[in-house]
């Protein structure tokens, strides 16, 4: 029997529900239960907080990326080994992209509406006060597909405070249940950067941090509430598909490290499950790719700020071209992408040279915004495919490509909607790379 599941929206970004659903995470853990938990969208950082707390990995479920078959085993697998499935939502709850005609697709509704998972709307109450009533009511009646059934306040200055929400919500909205309040505590809050928040992997004390928050949890919040909302997720289930991306190679070195933490649970699981063996290493450690290996991915992250060690890693950058010089398959990402480059500029100015198997200098001194999902298809064969294979993802970054090219572009690209985005990265015999994070294979590919 699926194991039952709860998905943690909000109205907004910022409201607090990655924290909340930590917590919870590794309260329900510290109970015994084995807590599988996920994160609606694409999104690598969340989902590395979430794995922490629960004590096993967490994958990401996105109803826009990913095909329906995808989507339907990922769900089946998270439910299939667990106590509690707690999914963290994006954004708000009908946040989504403007796709197919309309403006939430992909949204943490969509996924709660196809999986029937009821929701637990996390609702930040700072400076709020009767209001709050016509905001539940608002987000529990938007959607009819759509099961909020209870609501967390955030941040609420006093008990007071969390009385007068408490009593705004029951009279504008009784069929939600009120589950308590989280008070105001800035050590809960987590530090960020320019993608997002700053790495688990990088709070040397995070352990620490959850297991007082989650000590403490049950003192404001019903927990035995919360938990019996909890459903099995509804059968969705779709012929199983292919893998996301095929394997580039049956041997694969893969970066991994805080410089190239952004690689997808479900397509690293998904290669094991071809048959690929996965050979991690890391380049701020100057390893070098292995040797037999006859793929290497290098995944997306924080190159930018570990440029001048990456320049240095001479181990590393001369293992690097070899694998490309003995035919292996070298595909990056994002920031594995930069790495292939030949230079990588750093937000203070100076110049670090990367492989230089791949003809693109960024740069982050005058950094821009590049975020949104992407339809991709292959320009020419490779490790990825054939010509013409299609596939979803997405992109966020802030480099600025200063030169790109001369050379072959790896992908033609639009936006959700379908705008033409033009040829995106660059391919040279069999190493390619761009700036997309691939999540799955279009449908019918």
């Amino acid at each position: 029997m699926s194991a039952p599941g709860l998905v943690l929206a909000a109205p907004a970004s910022g409201s607090g529900k990655t924290v909340l659903t930590m917590v919870l995470a590794r309260h329900f853990a510290r109970q015994g239960l084995r807590v599988a938990p996920a994160k609606v969208g694409p999104d690598y950082i969340d989902p590395a907080f979430l794995s922490r707390a629960a004590g096993r990995p967490a994958v990401n479920l996105d109803p826009w990326a990913m095909r329906p078959g995808t989507l339907a085993a990922l769900v089946a697998a998270l439910g299939a080994d667990a106590d509690l499935v707690l999914v963290e939502g994006v954004m708000g709850l009908f946040d989504g992209a403007a796709a197919d005609g309309r403006l939430d697709a992909g949204s943490t509704a969509d996924l709660a509406a196809i999986t029937g998972w009821p929701v637990v709307l996390v609702v930040d109450a700072t400076g709020m006060a009767a209001s709050v009533g016509a905001l539940v009511a608002g987000f529990a009646r938007h959607r009819p597909d759509v099961t909020i059934a209870g609501v967390v306040f955030n941040r609420t200055g006093s008990a007071a405070h969390r009385d007068l929400l408490a009593t705004a919500v029951a009279a504008a909205c009784p069929e939600v249940e009120l589950l308590g309040d989280v008070p105001r505590d800035a050590t809960l809050g987590l530090p960020s950067r320019h993608l997002g928040l700053v790495q688990a992997a990088e709070h040397v004390d995070l352990d620490a941090r959850l297991d007082a928050a989650a000590a403490r949890l049950g003192e404001t919040l019903d927990l035995a509430a919360l938990r019996a909302l909890a459903r099995p997720a509804r059968d969705f289930s779709a012929p199983n598909p292919a893998p996301p991306v095929a394997p580039p190679g049956q041997r694969i070195a893969l970066a991994s490290d805080i410089a190239f933490a952004f690689a997808y649970t479900a397509l690293i699981d998904a290669w094991r499950r071809d048959g690929a063996e996965i050979i991690p290493f890391s380049p701020l450690a100057d390893e070098a790719p292995d040797a037999k290996a006859d793929a290497v991915f290098l995944p997306g992250g924080y190159p930018e700020l570990h440029a001048g060690r990456l320049a240095a890693a001479g181990g590393f950058l001369a293992g690097l071209r070899g694998s490309a010089a003995r035919g292996a398959a070298v595909y990056g990402e994002c920031g594995g992408y930069m790495v292939l480059g030949r230079f990588l500029i750093d937000a203070e100015g100076n110049r670090h040279a990367m492989a230089g198997l791949l003809a693109l200098e960024a740069s982050f001194a005058a950094r821009r915004l590049s975020l949104g999902y992407r339809r991709a298809r292959l320009t020419v064969d490779g490790p990825l495919g054939r010509a013409g294979v299609a596939f979803r993802g997405h992109e966020f970054h802030y480099a600025t490509v200063t030169a790109e090219g001369p050379g072959t572009a790896l992908f033609v690209v639009a936006d959700a909607a379908g705008h033409q985005r033009g040829a995106a990265g660059l391919v040279a015999g069999r190493v390619a790379g761009s700036f997309l994070h691939l999540v799955d294979r279009a449908a019918g590919e």
